[in-house]
């Protein structure tokens, strides 16, 4: 009866330890994909932080960069079983109800629209659908808790220490610091009148006179969607910044552009006359000025738009 009693309990022992593996490597690849589908492309996950108030562009990045880190340093603690108990399962827990309550808040302010980012580009996830990943995971790490409390082992102190900073300084090596984040300064007349010559398709705004952020963009350019979506965002968060759009490109592809930039709230004119978009917008799009009463006085790409820059550029 007792070796009985003993087998049931070592098979139950082995199950726990089986299933607590399993969940255990499955969480750590998880935070290694969430990590290595931002790094892959950075910008849209610095931008999330200039969307949460950070003025700079570079603080952004330096931000984003340093949670990235702390996701590679999550997964490798896991997967090498680092102080489990005592440190990795509740900083995952609070980390993820950190997100959770992030996502919440993007839920309640713009509804269940669009990519939460969580994946990068790799793989699309709307907040909802994060948020239900989320509670997923929170579940899994309660029940490691009880089912694989594995005990530290023989200098684990030195290898958590050699893995925190190696994951730190790889998301930095992965994705380097953007930072050439300054506009080039010219003195370019610019011509905008062109843009008037259509009563019915003109800008509602007088961007002839005055100081205005105008970015010319075509509706299919990628790169047009990504300045889009970060002009978006400083608006957003600077609505004493003035931004105009002026658009090029089939009216059917409207919908498509705004549903992924999320630009609705930025004032723009899909401008008909290509060869007058063609000739103001120079040599490519997106081509985005910095113009001080019809002279173009900063250019700059949309890794350059430095909320905290512009704002001084204003002063001026």
């Amino acid at each position: 009866m007792t070796e009985v009693i003993q087998d049931k309990r070592n098979i139950t022992f082995y199950i726990k330890r089986i299933l607590g593996l399993i969940l255990l490597l499955s969480l750590a690849a998880v935070f290694f994909f969430s990590a290595i589908s931002k790094l892959a492309d950075i910008q849209p996950f610095e931008w999330t932080f200039i969307d949460l108030g950070i003025s700079s562009n570079l603080w952004a990045s330096v931000i984003a960069h340093l949670f990235i880190g702390l996701e590679l340093m999550i997964g490798s603690f896991l997967l090498f079983h680092i102080y489990l108990k005592e440190v990795t399962y509740p900083i995952t827990i609070a980390l993820l109800l950190l997100l959770t309550g992030y996502l919440v808040m993007l839920l309640m302010q713009h509804g269940n629209n669009g990519d939460c980012g969580c994946f990068g580009k790799w793989l699309y996830m709307n907040p909802l659908q994060s948020i239900l990943k989320n509670i997923a995971m929170i579940i899994a790490v309660i029940v490691l808790m009880f089912i694989y409390p594995i005990k530290p082992y023989k200098y684990q102190e030195w290898l958590s220490a050699v893995i925190a900073m190696s994951a730190i300084v790889a998301a930095f090596l992965i994705a380097p610091l953007n930072t050439h984040n300054k506009p080039d300064i010219t003195s370019e007349p610019i011509n905008l009148t062109g843009l008037y010559a259509d009563s019915t398709n003109k800008p509602l705004t007088e961007l002839r006179t005055g100081k205005h952020i105008v970015a010319f963009m075509s509706l299919t350019c990628p790169h047009c969607r990504k300045a889009a979506y970060l002009l978006h965002v400083i608006q957003e968060k600077n609505p004493q910044i003035p931004i105009y759009l002026i658009l090029a490109g089939n009216p059917s592809n409207e919908k498509v552009f705004f549903t992924e930039t999320k630009a609705g709230n930025l004032p723009y004119i899909l401008y008909k006359n290509t060869a007058t978009f063609d000739q103001l917008a120079g040599e490519g799009v997106p081509a985005i000025y910095w113009i001080n009463n019809s002279v173009i006085e900063r250019k700059s790409t949309y890794l350059q738009l430095d909320p905290a820059e512009i704002k001084n550029w204003l002063k001026d």
